[in-house]
């Protein structure tokens, strides 16, 4: 078993390559070579997902990897000032979403008039 991380293993297997690889196939190679059997590869696929997520050596469209430095400033990050945000102020939840067991509908949720179920 490698003393690696499943990250260096990646950076590794990346770096021998001149194009994107997607990430079934990266996952494959990064955990035949740390030697995880394939129980240990299923319960770790989400860990090594994260650690890909937020690692910036790594960068990622229509979920195939390839390395950030291979890539401009551009294509790999997005622009967080054309995001819209819609903050009016107001709950995005109409008064329909609240209805009480006699189909009456109110602007807010009410736990004190709410009967405690016990189970």
């Amino acid at each position: 078993m490698s003393s690696r991380s499943m990250t260096d293993v990646a950076f590794d297997f990346l770096s021998k390559r001149k194009k994107e690889v997607p990430f079934n196939k990266l996952w494959e190679q990064v955990y035949k070579t740390m030697g995880f059997k394939e129980e240990v590869a299923y319960r770790k696929i989400a860990s090594f997902y994260e650690a890909m997520m937020l690692d910036n050596r790594f960068t990622s469209k229509d979920n195939k990897w390839d390395l950030s430095s291979r890539h401009k400033f551009s294509e790999t990050h997005i622009d967080l000032a054309s995001i819209e945000i819609d903050d009016d102020g107001k709950d995005d939840y109409d008064s329909d979403d609240y209805v009480d067991e006699d189909g009456n509908t109110s602007d807010s949720y009410d736990r004190d008039n709410e009967e405690e179920d016990i189970y």
